[in-house]
């Protein structure tokens, strides 16, 4: 419990420290979001793409991580679909319930992964990112398709905004140079190395100047039910299905620690867009932040 401790406390430490200067509104308004963005669709791909391109495929349960990642996802659907009339009142707060219950941070799973795990912890996570953010698109799509009649929407157009999404493309590459057997030749490795170092404290740093609490009043229980199943029950039945799958070791530790994350910031977006609750989906990505410092390393001492 003390190694997790050590590890993912740093992580959390600068996701406070971004909620200290978003309180302070240093450096500025405009500053973080134009951080997020910069981040998302440069940063972190290219990190992705530094760390794929070298990575020891042969090392990896390909098939089985996507099994292990998949079959929780889509089971939660299921079970949340079924039970909807019973969770919350109203298709557009069920969207956002649903978005809390299956999305995950990126930023704080890279950082929490290379913390915990070091470099194969980030090939692993990078794997993970491939299947679940794909398969979390479409059923977040397909969901509220579902409940908010927004029926506009097309299967179609989700995979054109995955295959356009900065971090997917990150990952093909990479995966692509690997396997190709052209890596990263002349000053390609030197140069990815330096500009990916900046992504994932600056991440984090976003990830908490993001954070409004003044959000935290309103629908306690939808905010109470997406934490205790994002939070705890998710990462359980991660470790569960893995454990049945035959996943073991960094992969299987990997695959639960995404599933043990807190929700996106990008579900916002998603909400406004689509006619879900925004409010209530602001307020569930508040409070999972802060609940999950607190019982992503009891999870991860737990289990493992």
């Amino acid at each position: 419990m003390n190694a997790i401790l050590n590890a993912l406390g740093p992580v959390f430490l600068i996701v406070l420290t971004g909620a200290l200067l978003g309180r302070l509104r240093f450096p500025g308004d405009d500053f973080w979001p134009l951080a997020e963005r910069f981040t998302y669709t440069i940063l972190f791909p290219a990190l992705l793409v530094y760390k794929l391109a070298k990575a020891p495929f042969e090392q990896v349960s390909g098939l089985q991580i996507i099994w292990s990642v998949s079959l929780p996802l889509i089971m939660a659907t299921l079970v949340l679909l079924l039970l909807s009339p019973w969770l919350v009142a109203g298709g557009a707060a069920f969207t956002s319930l649903f978005q809390g219950s299956i999305r995950f941070n990126t930023y704080v799973g890279l950082a929490a992964a290379e913390q915990l795990f070091g470099e194969e912890g980030l090939v692993i996570a990078a794997m993970v990112m491939a299947v679940m953010i794909p398969l979390i698109n479409l059923l977040c799509v397909l969901v509220f398709a579902l409940k908010t009649g927004e029926h506009s929407l097309s299967v179609g157009r989700v995979f054109q905004d995955v295959a356009k999404n900065p971090l997917i493309l990150g990952c093909v590459v990479g995966i692509l140079l690997n396997i190709s057997g052209i890596g990263l030749p002349y000053w390609f490795d030197p140069f990815l190395s330096l500009i990916s170092q900046p992504a994932l404290p600056l991440g984090l740093l976003a990830v908490g100047a993001g954070l409004d609490l003044a959000m935290l009043g309103i629908s306690s229980r939808p905010i109470i039910l997406s934490g205790i199943i994002k939070l705890l029950i998710m990462p359980l039945l991660a470790w569960e299905i893995g454990t049945w799958i035959g996943l073991v070791g960094v992969e299987r530790q990997v695959v639960v620690l995404f599933f043990s994350l807190p929700t996106a910031p990008s579900a916002y977006i998603l909400a406004r867009q689509l006619g879900g609750d925004a409010a209530l989906m602001a307020a569930i990505i508040t409070a999972q932040a802060l609940l999950a410092m607190v019982t992503m390393p009891l999870i991860m001492g737990w289990l493992f």
